[in-house]
């Protein structure tokens, strides 16, 4: 039976994720801040979940909850990470860019390198990171967000490009690059949200892609022509639209 950790596994994505792979059998480690949200899920699957609670804004509980895990598990197939925060924030209060970097960037940074170095100890694994669509270009209303994006879609793609070092060629790195997903991080967006993907439509998508071992997976696939037009589009532009 394979061994799998969840980081944010309380609620959206994460929790979604984590119930797919309960149910065809595997090992999960969920991960959160919310913790009677954790044992809820661990009431419906008692014998195959683990339960950490941890803060990813914390590097160093991060760490010591990663190394527990490997612990109990002894070995690790897969590590999703699905912990962030999204803050409107056109007038850059610190509290709100603070927290969004300590999550998006340092607590993320955190899993990723603890994956990596285990994976490349084990000759085997697989790292999956949440991104989004916003990891394409800047926003007005949240740029701390677009940035911390851009940052996880960079640092996953090193990684990838990292992984020609380890002998196996046994350790993956897959990128999922969200648009709107009906979960509760949407509602805090303004204006409305366009194609918003249900979030049941959208995990079964994601998982088809950790199966495939599929590098980069925009969900809903549709995602990808949204993309490619952001990618093209000329910064004065999107000053005007967005």
């Amino acid at each position: 039976m394979k061994n799998v950790i969840v980081f944010g596994a309380t609620s959206g994505i994460g929790k979604s994720i984590a119930k797919i792979l309960l149910n065809e059998g595997y090992n999960v480690a969920i991960t959160g801040r919310r913790l009677e949200k954790l044992i809820a899920l661990k009431n419906e699957y008692p014998n195959q979940v683990l339960v950490k609670q941890n803060d990813i804004q914390n590097v160093k509980e991060v760490e010591k909850i990663f190394n527990e895990i490997v612990e109990e598990f002894e070995t690790i197939d897969l590590v999703i990470q699905s912990s962030g925060v999204v803050h409107i924030n056109p007038k850059f209060e610190w509290d709100k860019e603070a927290q969004s970097i300590n999550t998006n960037v340092l607590g993320v940074t955190r899993v990723y390198t603890l994956s990596y170095n285990l994976f490349k100890k084990q000759q085997f694994g697989h790292l999956v990171g949440i991104s989004s669509i916003a990891s394409i270009r800047g926003n007005r209303s949240a740029p701390v967000y677009f940035a911390s994006k851009a940052y996880q879609k960079a640092y996953l793609e090193s990684l990838y490009i990292k992984t020609k070092s380890i002998k196996s060629k046994k350790v993956f790195i897959t990128e999922i690059r969200p648009g709107f997903v009906a979960t509760d991080m949407a509602v805090t967006l303004e204006d409305g949200v366009f194609w918003l993907v249900p979030l049941e439509k959208a995990v079964k998508q994601i998982y088809a892609a950790i199966k495939n071992k599929k590098r980069v997976a925009y969900i809903s696939k549709r995602w990808q022509l949204i993309a490619w037009i952001l990618k093209l589009a000329p910064a004065w532009l999107l000053k005007k639209v967005l």
